[in-house]
């Protein structure tokens, strides 16, 4: 078996896998394991190649928050140019705290936004709020008459495309919460056109995550067009089309050697334009995964290693409550020791194992009946790609305080969120 670090965020240098020039052995013996490192070359260099394929065509990159909401990184992006899209009040007051002029490239989306949410967006002048149900427009329309402030909007469409992903992250059916069907637009748009306070701008879709072919999104464009036309044929001043976000990428090695990011970039980019068909519109873009995951790693040490009959299990100090993709979509994430050595020992000694956490449930899981080198009690290991949905779904889950994170720029390590304690943990309890 050939196990490989993800270039260029993570590689072997002599013994050592390195975050771009830092060991990683060093930030554990500083900072403490779990521990979440991010490359911030890594995330530039993504977000440069991402904007870079759609050059040629009018657009707005707006990164999704929930991938990643690190305060730090979302400063680093929006210095980068990036817009947001946002899908609460909280991710809003995020983006408004590393920059209140980044409101003006917000997009708001989401099935069940507040009053108070909409006023806090109303108040913040975003871009465009992605509308998703007929209450919701009603709702819009009455704040925004209340303080007497137009609301630019696009309609969220569910287009029934089917995308070849995990069902949890598939949000373009019309069996999904997400958006609004076909059939119902067209009463809609005319039914927004006639309030007062919301300017009709736009069209939305968005039908899933972790999608590593084109054909999807290039199918549910041509939809999208067809639609727009229909629209300016009744009409409608349509401006904007958000295509969302959704582009994955390769959590294996093997995939990864073999992996684009400029080349699917590219091809992601000429997919939405040729769908659109010659339309005159600005296009709104939602990475998130793309972006920031392959950037990002945790660092866990192992705890104790024990045989149960004929199983093998090694046990780390992070667990679900710090990185849930495993257990709750059964993801997949490369497992690689900090030493190189342990890796070329694999040819001559490795283990089938689990590599679990020590919370109380046997969902709490990396991986199962994996091959590799042999690991010992104290020994580092790097759970690669958990720069997306990592941080952001942890949890206090068995009052385990939540992991630190770092950022490491060239042979620059900044601490971009401290390690929780006890009495974090206890402050809001009485």
């Amino acid at each position: 078996m050939k196990i490989i670090a993800r270039p260029p965020a993570f590689q072997y240098k002599k013994n050592h896998l390195l975050a771009d020039s830092v060991p990683l052995a060093y930030l554990a013996e500083r900072y403490g394991t779990p521990l979440y490192v991010y490359s911030a070359s890594t995330i530039r260099d993504r977000y440069r190649t991402f904007e870079n394929a759609f050059k040629r065509f009018p657009h707005t990159v707006c990164y999704s928050v929930k991938a990643n909401s690190n305060l730090s990184l979302l400063k680093m992006l929006a210095k980068l140019g990036s817009g947001f899209d946002v899908v609460s009040g909280g991710e809003l007051e995020r983006v408004l705290h590393v920059s209140r002029k980044a409101a003006e490239k917000v997009v708001f989306s989401g099935v069940g936004k507040t009053a108070a949410e909409i006023d806090a967006a109303l108040k913040a002048n975003i871009l465009i709020f992605n509308v998703e149900s007929e209450s919701e427009l009603d709702l819009l329309a009455e704040r925004a008459a209340k303080i007497k402030k137009k609301a630019r909007i696009a309609l969220r469409i569910n287009p029934d495309v089917f995308a070849d992903t995990h069902p949890y992250i598939s949000t373009g059916l019309r069996e999904h919460k997400f958006g609004v069907a076909l059939s119902d637009v067209g009463d809609l748009y005319t039914r927004a056109a006639a309030r007062k306070y919301l300017d009709v701008a736009g069209v939305s879709c968005h039908i899933g995550s972790q999608i590593t072919t084109v054909e999807p999104f290039a199918k549910a464009m041509l939809r999208i067009a067809e639609l727009v036309r229909a629209l300016a044929a009744n009409g409608h001043n349509i401006r904007y089309v958000d295509a969302g976000g959704g582009l994955g990428i390769s959590y294996k090695s093997e995939d990864a050697e073999a992996d684009n990011f400029e080349a699917k970039s590219s091809a992601y980019a000429h997919a939405l334009h040729d769908s659109l068909g010659g339309l005159k519109v600005h296009l709104l873009l939602e990475p998130g995964r793309s972006i920031v995951a392959p950037a990002g790693a945790l660092l866990s040490r192992v705890v104790v290693t024990k045989q149960n009959g004929k199983k093998r299990f090694v046990i780390v100090d992070a667990a679900m409550n710090d990185l849930l993709r495993p257990s709750l979509y059964g993801a997949y994430h490369e497992i690689v020791p900090v030493q190189l050595n342990q890796v070329l020992q694999m040819t001559k000694a490795t283990s089938v194992v689990d590599v679990v956490g020590p919370v109380c449930e046997t969902g709490d899981f990396f991986a199962r009946d994996r091959e590799l080198p042999h690991l010992h009690e104290g020994d580092l290991v790097a759970i690669l790609d958990a720069g997306a949905y990592g941080m952001a779904l942890s949890s206090n889950y068995n009052t385990r305080p939540r992991a630190a994170e770092v950022m490491v720029d060239g042979s620059g390590v900044t601490v971009v969120r401290k390690r929780e304690t006890m009495k974090d943990l206890f402050r809001q309890e009485t």
